[in-house]
């Protein structure tokens, strides 16, 4: 691999240049954050950035009753998991990716990883696990993120905007490395949930204590329980979530002690001061989109939400006049109903700052890294290819959010170029939601 340090204007950051294998199914070999070398970019873009995995338990106590036990019925309530009989384990876990120091003995972190994510994923895709797990496991399990695994954060004075990520049904924390790397190569700092209501394809929680590791697996909807009811008790719990992950930087920014359980090298202390906290929104894909969309109502100071290819079937209409601040609904060719465009434009009908978008020739994973994927077994498995080239279309994706976030959170760049994005102004892009490309 090769190590360098690229001009940003808010200062030096590291880079890695991957090599990956050619191995059917492997990632790509361009670096997943598809600006470098693509024209027409800010003097001082760098890509990509870093990444460290942390499991956090959450600082709010648990209500009396029996000790906590993961892994069962979803719900919400105060970060907890309920169940029949007491609360499952509370605590956060996410994926930090932010701008770095430039260093020597970069590591560079699995995409997959562990082993379980395979059997999860196959699970999720109604595949066989007992075949297709360890087919995933060959042909994926050893690729990895081109960003440096927990190096050396980068201080700044003035503050990096937050993004909190959420993640779509059937996915789990690195399934978005390509974005959220791209946009902390920007000057971000994104955290990448992993939720705990049974829609990850697999997450696991770890005990403070013990360190014991209880597994989650993804749950369908119960047989003869209506899907909404299902669902949207879900949207609320990653909702919640994401205000959960918010109030941990808080405590990191008022000096607050967090334990981190899986024992990591980063300090989160060093985050204190370098994030600021006046300019935070959040982001999600498909069932992220919609969790999104609720959390800027249940939380003032997320200023604004990012939602790509948003799933709106799990949200009561009664929260759609609730939702005030403005939303960027950046659709793929090939997935949307007119039913959930009706639902978008709901919002765009009550505030002229939020604005739909789609992306032609794209497909719905055509906004997560399993477009990145080569050959038959990872496009049959997951369908992730569009028409459109994933480098562009990551950059279409990633220039209209920066657009549409320095309009929001007043930031002081030039992602303003791309404002034109914003009205479905472009290659390969157009306002609204055209139905006659849609295939659903």
């Amino acid at each position: 691999m090769l190590g360098i340090v690229v001009p940003h204007p808010r200062g030096l950051l590291g880079v890695v240049v991957p090599q990956f294998g050619g191995v059917q199914g492997a990632l790509s070999p361009r670096v997943l954050s598809g600006s470098r070398g693509c024209s027409g970019l800010a003097e001082g873009h760098v890509s990509p950035a870093l990444t460290s995995c942390l499991h956090i338990p959450s600082a709010t106590p648990a209500p009396p009753g029996p000790s906590p036990q993961p892994g069962h019925c979803g719900g919400q309530g105060q970060g907890q998991w309920p169940r029949s009989r007491g609360a499952v384990g509370q605590g956060i876990f996410f994926r930090l990716f932010y701008p770095c120091l430039p260093h020597a003995g970069v590591e560079q972190p699995l995409w997959i990883p562990r082993y379980e994510y395979c059997g999860g994923l196959a699970d999720f895709a109604h595949r066989s696990r007992r075949w297709c797990a360890p087919l995933l496991s060959i042909a994926i399990g050893s690729c990895r993120v081109p960003v440096s695994w927990n190096g050396p954060f980068k201080p700044c004075s003035s503050g990096y905007p937050l993004i909190i990520f959420s993640h779509g049904l059937g996915a789990f924390r690195t399934l978005y490395s390509s974005v959220c790397s791209e946009l902390a190569s920007w000057g971000f700092v994104v955290a990448a949930l992993e939720h705990r209501d049974h829609s990850a394809s697999m997450t696991y929680f770890c005990t403070a204590e013990a360190g014991k590791e209880e597994w989650i697996p993804y749950r369908r909807v119960p047989q003869g329980q209506k899907e909404f009811y299902f669902r949207n008790k879900q949207v609320h719990q990653r909702a919640e979530e994401c205000v959960r992950a918010l109030r941990l930087f808080e405590d990191i920014s008022s000096s607050k002690s967090v334990l981190n359980v899986l024992h990591q090298d980063f300090d989160l202390s060093v985050l204190k001061d370098s994030i600021d906290l006046t300019k935070v929104t959040v982001m999600g894909h498909s069932f992220g989109g919609v969790t999104a969309v609720l959390a800027l109502v249940k939380e003032p100071s997320f200023r604004c939400a990012v939602a790509l290819d948003a799933w709106m079937f799990p949200l009561e209409n009664a929260l759609y006049p609730e939702v005030r601040k403005p939303v960027l609904f950046i659709n793929t060719e090939k997935f949307q109903t007119p039913e959930s465009v009706a639902k978008m434009k709901m919002l765009t009908s009550r505030n002229s700052q939020t604005k739909i978008i789609t992306v032609l020739g794209s497909v719905h994973q055509s906004q997560t890294d399993f477009t990145f994927l080569t050959g038959k077994l990872a496009s049959r498995i997951f369908g992730a290819r569009g028409t459109l080239d994933p480098y562009k279309g990551l950059d279409i994706t990633s220039r209209a959010a920066l657009a549409f976030l320095q309009r929001h959170l007043n930031l002081r760049e030039e992602f303003d170029q791309w404002d034109s994005l914003l009205e479905g102004i472009g290659d390969s892009v157009v306002p609204e939601a055209p139905f006659c490309h849609c295939n659903l």
